[in-house]
This record gives C-alpha cells, structure tokens and sequence, in this order.
C-alpha cells in the first residue's frame, strides 16, 4: 500500500473515536436524509439535489456535482451548546468525498473517503468553544471529480434547545484588489455561520462565492463600479455590507493591475545565452530575430549560494569569438526596446543557487540585481531558481502564509524591486513543474508532506507576488509524470502534457489534497508555456504540432485529446523555450512555428 493510500484510510477511515451520545443528546441536523429535497441546506449554485439513486437510507440522497473550481459544497448552519462533545457522521459514495464541521471555536475537523463503488460512512468529532452557539457541518466533493452522493448526515450532541439558526451578519472589510481592463478582485472578512456569498455590482446580484474573494468579470475599460456582499446560511442571507468602488484599468494588454509592462496579446519568450557557450553555438544580441518579444538573458549567478550577491557578465571573447563589446551588446539592447522588445537578467539557471535565508542576503540580492538593470538598461527580472535554491522551503504547510527564511526573503526581495522600478517592471518566473504543480500532491511537511517537502515549493512566491508577476512560464520539461486535475498522471512530449499542467494553473488546484488549500487561478494573461527549442535542449521536446494541439485546446477548446480542460483562454499569453540559441541550432523551427500559429 502507498503511503498516499494508507494517509487517505487513516484520514478517512470509518468513526471509531468520539464520546458516546448521552442520554439527553439529539441529532440536530436539519432534513440529513434529504427526503425534503435539500430543505435546511445550502449548496454552491447548481451544485447539488435531492436524488433517489443512489440512496444509503430512506427514498432520497444528496447528489453533489463538482465543476471547474467548484467543488460542490453543501452546509448547514447549527444552533449548539458551548463546551460540549459533538459526533458528526455521514454515508458517502464517489471518488473523493469530505465531510467536516467549521466554526467551533475550537479546532475545525474534516474527514475524507474515496469509496466509489459502495456507501462507507464518515465521521468526525469536535468539542465546542466556550463561546460557541452554531457551528457549520458541511459535505464536498472534489475538483475535476465525477459526482459523489452523502445520505444520513447526523450532528449528534447536546440540544441547545434554541431553535432555528439565524442569517449571519453583514460582510464586512470589503476591499477591491488587482484589476483589469475587464475584471475587479473582491475579498472580505469570513463571517460567522455563512456558507456563501452573494456579490452585488451596482446593487445587482451577478455571483455566488463560496469563500471570501471573487472576481467580477465582464467589466467596461477605465470604469467605477460600486460593489457589495452578502453572507448567507440556511436561515436566509445577510444585510448587504457598506458599499466600495472599484475601477478597471484601461485597455492595453498589461497584465496586471495598472497599465502594466506592454507585451503583444500573444508573446514569444527565449532565453539567450549571453554568459557562456555551449554546443548550440553564441548568438549575438544584434542577431536575435524579432520574433522573439522578451529576451532572458541567462544567466546572473551569485558570487556564492547564500550570500545573494548576483553577478553578470558578457561571454568572453575565448568562449564566445564573435561576441559583441559591452558597448554594442548595450546599444542592441535599446535598439530592441526601441522595437517594442522586452530585455531582462534571469537568475539562477542550472548551476546558480541562490539561497536568501537572512535580511543580510535579502538586501545584497536588491542591490546588485538593481546594478545589473540600471547598468545595461534592462526591463526587468526572471526568476529561473532551480534545484536547491528552494532547499531550506520545509518547514511551510500553507503556501498562503510562508514562515520559511528563502521564501520569506525572495518574496519581500521582488516585491521591493517592483517598487523600485514601477509599473512597467517586468517580473517572470520559470520554475519546474516540481516546484509549482506537484504540489497538487505533496506541499509542505508534517500531515501533508509528501516525497519531498520542496515540492511545491514555488506556490508561496508565486501566490504573494500574484499581483505583480507578469508572465508565468512553468518549464514543462525535465520533468516526470505529473497527476493533473483528471487525478491522471501526465508524461512529458505530448500535448496532453502541456494541455494539463496549464489547465491546473488557469483553474486552480487544491494543495495536497487539502480542501481548505486552494491554489487560486493566475489570469491567462499571466500564463505561457514553457517547452525546450530541440530535442537537444531538454527532455521533453515537443513536435510543433502536439503544441498547436496544446494551443487549440486551451485557446479553442478543440484537437483536446484525452484531456478536458475546466475552460477556454484565448488570451493564453504564449509560449517559453530554452532557448534562442538552440531555436537557431535547430533551424529555428521553434519560432517559425509561433509566428505561423499567432500570425
């Protein structure tokens, strides 16, 4: 047995724990049986119903149907006694299926089963908090899972013997976040007993949020909208909460919020060698041909691992015979941007670990990277951390709230460049599958650790600078299989490959396998694929039309193959190769192939 499937039995596995029911205990759950349709339950809209197949007892059972990044969750809100024992249970059948109990004012529980061919019964056990008078027991399923069923949901424990649950107060700590010319972030504070949110734009409803964020899309360019929500249970919805502005950008394909770094709807991005040589020969910065939108000059490499002192320098003339002068490399850089090309010093590489586990090496890493852009007169900055760069990552179970030193500092280190250089800063990430999607799997240490605790390892980074990253390019290379949101595993070479792991990125993810974890969508704008030039630059090559069968899918939904993505982006931004040099070595066949899809 896995040690994945022996953590799912021992997470899920029958009740055999919690304090018997007293004799003046009742069960409190309204309608746990669903013979009244779903009266006394609140599903996520279009989610759940009442079905008489399959059923655990009685004539009905709840049927929930997960869909995109909805995992069809059902709750109830529950009048209870403070400080006292509760057993919560559930019959379930389906691939994965949770069952959990949330504001107890002690520690929130949850349990979880795959059973897809028979009826197992869940259960879990809590004590209230001292404070305590409702609670919510909830059931879910699981994101790109089939539909699963619950039956027979009981809350049993002392009856507090007020009645009915009342609506929950008005959201409050309405705030707008990132924004586009067509969309506005939301997030407010949770409120006690809500299993939903309702969305208001300009007082009319246009979303249903099971969580404390939204975005609202369908937005007019350089408009003010007034927004406003409210939070609602069994008992009925809350007032709505103090209305606040939010204003979408202008029209322009910046991607983030602002006007943002100008790239082309659909951008080619390459890695040229301007530090060393290797087999795929020197290409001269002059000679970058203008297919090429953003150039990564690889690579700035620390004087050493954890210092974050970040050096570059030009090929020398011994490795590199026609290697341009500092001077000339200069003016072809301006003569690039002067194009409307972006420029910019990627860090790390292969062979550059950077570790920058003090404020010491925080600070060092800000100052000689901002030399190295004010010297050549960059654009801005590639993250291209590889290997152990990420190392001392192990001590982190929420990708949303980082403790460890390298994360903590990396994040403080880019955002503090974003400031310094302003909105049209351009910040792009090429990390490993290893680092971002296997934490779809394994993420962090303790409970949720997995094979590696670096897995994953990537996830803090990129959610903290979300705001700021203009491109994502995910290296799907150099890589082994990998599970997707189909909870099939994914080999590199193909388009089912690509079509994936990128799906996972403009969907969303659940992290390890913890509900409570969700790895929020990056808008596709933000998103390009990574794949090697030639079968020599990397394991994984893919033949050009496996990705225009990528592409068809992602951006037209159509040639999909075995995999089904939870939705269509057209604004997909492009695409990644390592690299320029042996796009040339192989006849440049990489970026003919670009140019011919996109136009």
């Amino acid at each position: 047995m896995s040690w994945l499937a022996a953590a799912a039995l021992a997470l899920a596995g029958l009740l055999t724990a919690g304090p018997p029911a007293a004799a003046a205990d009742a069960d409190l759950v309204r309608n746990g049986g669903f013979e009244s349709g779903l009266d006394g339950w609140s599903c996520t809209p279009g989610s759940g119903a009442a079905v008489t197949t399959p059923v655990h007892g009685g004539a009905s059972a709840l049927r929930g149907t997960p869909a995109g990044q909805d995992h069809a969750k059902c709750s109830q809100t529950i009048q209870v006694k403070p400080d006292s024992a509760y057993t919560l249970t559930a019959w379930v059948q389906g691939s994965y299926v949770y069952l959990g109990a949330s504001g107890t004012g002690t520690t929130d529980v949850s349990a979880w089963t795959q059973s897809p061919g028979a009826w197992r019964q869940l259960g879990t056990a809590f004590r209230t908090g001292a404070a305590t008078t409702s609670v919510t027991v909830y059931t879910h399923g699981w994101y790109g899972q089939p539909a699963y069923a619950a039956d027979d949901v009981s809350l049993v424990g002392p009856d507090p013997g007020t009645g009915q649950p009342q609506p929950p107060a008005a959201p409050t700590g309405l705030t707008t976040g990132s924004a586009t010319a067509s969309s506005v972030t939301l997030s407010w504070s949770p409120v006690a007993g809500a299993v939903s949110y309702r969305v208001f734009r300009d007082g009319t409803h246009v979303l249903t949020a099971a969580g404390t964020s939204a975005t609202v899309t369908g937005l007019t360019a350089s408009t003010t909208y007034s927004f406003q929500v409210t939070a609602v249970n069994a008992a009925g919805e809350s007032p709505r909460s103090v209305a606040v502005p939010g204003t979408t950008t202008g029209p322009g394909p910046g991607p983030g919020p602002g006007p943002g770094p100008a790239l082309p709807a659909h951008a080619l991005v390459g890695y040229l060698h301007a530090s060393f040589a290797n087999g795929s020969g020197h290409v001269r910065m002059a000679d970058v041909p203008a297919s090429w939108d953003v150039v990564n000059l690889a690579f700035g490499e620390p004087t050493s691992v954890t210092s974050g002192d970040v050096r570059f320098r030009l090929c020398p003339v011994a490795e590199c015979p026609n290697a341009e002068t500092p001077a000339e490399f200069k003016a072809a850089i301006k003569a690039r941007q002067a194009a409307g090309k972006k420029v910019l010093i990627s860090i790390g590489g292969q062979n550059g670990q950077v570790q920058l586990a003090t404020t010491a090496a925080r600070d060092t890493f800000v100052s000689s990277v901002s030399k190295i852009i004010d010297e050549y007169g960059l654009d801005g900055l590639d993250i291209d951390f590889e290997g152990h760069s990420l190392s001392l990552a192990t001590g982190d179970t929420d990708f949303r709230s980082p403790t460890t030193p390298v994360v903590v500092h990396l994040i403080s280190a880019l955002k503090t460049l974003k400031a310094r250089y302003g909105q049209n800063f351009v910040l792009t990430m090429a990390p490993e599958t290893f680092f971002v999607q296997l934490g779809y799997q394994y993420y962090g240490s303790g409970p949720w650790g997995g094979q590696d605790p670096r897995a994953g390892a990537y996830l803090p980074v990129i959610h903290a600078l979300r705001d700021d990253l203009t491109l994502l390019h995910v290296q799907d290379y150099n890589s082994g299989p990998i599970m997707g949101l189909d909870n099939q595993y994914h080999s590199m070479g193909g388009a089912d490959f690509h079509i994936a792991m990128t799906d996972m990125l403009l969907t969303g993810f659940p992290v390890a396998g913890n509900a409570a974890r969700v790895f929020p969508a990056l808008r596709p704008e933000q998103v390009a694929i990574g794949l090697p030039a030639t079968t020599n630059a990397g394991n994984g090559h893919t033949p050009p039309a496996e990705v225009n069968k990528a592409l068809d899918c992602l951006t037209k939904k159509t040639d999909c193959g075995t995999y089904r993505t939870h939705g269509t982006w057209p604004a997909l931004r492009g695409l990644m190769t390592w690299s320029v040099n042996w796009d040339r070595f192989g006849g440049w066949e990489f970026s003919k192939n670009f140019d011919a899809y996109f136009g």
